[in-house]
């Protein structure tokens, strides 16, 4: 029951590790949402005309008509090696800032290794920063399909901002992750309301509001995927707040519990800032839980969301977990949703994804999570699945989007049910 620790959680739950061929999106696709949560930056692909298809096709819409990203495209000739491409970034890099002196913060974006682009694009960004200084800073991350997984590009492009950071003495709270910016907005005003001031966020939604950091600093982060930005931000002195992720009614409470002692807030102050928004979540949720209650579930890999998502379907919508996969298991992150979670489900690390396809055609799960890649053929074999890519792209943190987290899961539940009755028809006309 929610509110209740299970008599034995999966923190000690071996572990399958997998090594195989994967299914998941290029870590590219971050810039979808990180480009409009950062208002004044710009991301710049260096890459193949393959990168930029996939952009276009993630975005859907022209690569172009978006006003903060875009390609450059490296030639066959660039890729071997055989001419000069600094210098040819160099300069679309000078005629990119010409045109566009609205841009504070330009993001050099490795679409492969940098001994596949034949770029060093670290040292590009350094001798570029040097050049714009102080209008534009130039940064760079790896958004490499090769070395990344989805939501590793976000991770990659936090952990690139951190040291460069101003270092502050202050006491502050930093919340860590991209929130759209009326959820942001949410968690503000109910830290606000405790009393806690001085927060800010990263990323910032302009630079010149970009954070500070120091040894007073203590960060909350509100995704499981940034380990590199939580290693990043201890590097700097800053302090991590322990905590499951504010995903449903219970993981919001407790995420905003943990900076509520950390802050020492009263316990009558917080319960009554909290009673209102946590009621409208308990209430919205149950409404879909009406459908999830008593339904199996099965997770493919795909964002590092998959372990707090059991948590919260297990234990406030009734859901069971039978299959548990995520890309990688950060042990420091998820300590406290492991402990929450109760002792069942197959915990998996990485993919073999032929084994785990035959695992989830075994288990018949009544939903099973996965990328798109694996959801039309599970479907057309009588699987109900739900798009994981769903799961990042919507607004799904705290109270206000609590039950349009449920929601997501009981869909394709109850777009199953009412198709049930039609099935007999269709196959009696085929």
């Amino acid at each position: 029951m929610t509110g209740t620790l299970p008599a034995i959680g999966c923190t000690n739950t071996p572990v399958l590790k997998e090594r195989g061929q994967r299914e998941v999106f290029c870590g590219l696709t971050g810039i979808i949402w990180l480009h409009r949560k950062m208002q004044d930056a710009f991301f710049l692909v260096v890459g193949s005309r393959t990168c930029a298809h996939l952009l276009q096709s993630a975005a859907g819409v022209m690569i172009f008509a978006e006003p903060r990203f875009g390609t450059a495209i490296l030639e066959e000739k660039d890729l071997a090696g055989l001419v000069d491409a600094q210098a040819e970034l160099d300069r679309e890099v000078a005629r990119l800032l010409s045109r566009r002196p609205d841009i504070r913060q330009l993001f050099l974006v490795g679409s492969c290794p940098s001994e596949v682009i034949k770029l060093d694009l670290h040292r590009a960004a350094e001798r570029m920063s040097a050049a714009h200084a102080p209008h534009v800073r130039v940064l760079n991350y790896s958004g490499s399909g090769i070395e990344t997984t989805f939501t590793q590009g976000e991770d990659a492009c936090l952990a690139a901002m951190v040291p460069a950071l101003a270092h502050s003495e202050a006491r502050a709270l930093l919340i860590v992750g991209a929130l759209p910016d009326v959820v942001e907005d949410q968690a503000l005003a109910l830290l606000a309301a405790m009393g806690i001031s001085n927060v800010r966020c990263l990323p910032a939604r302009r630079s010149a509001d970009a954070p500070q950091v120091g040894e007073n600093t203590v960060f909350a982060l509100v995704q499981p995927f940034l380990g590199d930005t939580h290693a990043a931000l201890l590097r700097r002195g800053a302090r991590h707040i322990t905590a499951p992720f504010p995903f449903g009614a219970e993981g919001t409470t407790l995420w905003l519990q943990a900076i509520a002692t950390e802050f020492g807030v009263p316990q009558a102050l917080f319960d009554a800032v909290i009673a209102a928004p946590r009621a409208r979540a308990e209430k919205a949720i149950a409404a879909a839980r009406k459908t999830l209650d008593g339904k199996s579930i099965f997770f493919f890999p795909d964002s590092q969301l998959e372990i707090p998502l059991a948590r919260f379907l297990t234990r406030e919508c009734g859901m069971t977990a039978l299959e548990v996969g995520t890309p990688f298991l950060h042990r420091d992150l998820l300590a406290p949703e492991l402990a929450l979670l109760a002792e069942g489900p197959v915990i998996s690390e990485g993919q073999d994804v032929d084994k785990q396809l035959a695992r989830a055609r075994a288990a018949r799960a009544d939903l099973t999570v996965c990328g798109l890649g694996l959801a039309n053929p599970l479907e057309a074999e009588g699987m109900a699945t739900k798009w994981a890519i769903e799961l990042v792209f919507t607004p799904v943190h705290f109270y206000e989007q609590a039950g349009d987290l449920a929601a997501l899961f009981a869909r394709p539940l109850r777009r199953r049910a009412l198709l049930a009755p039609l099935a007999p028809r269709m196959e009696a006309a085929e």
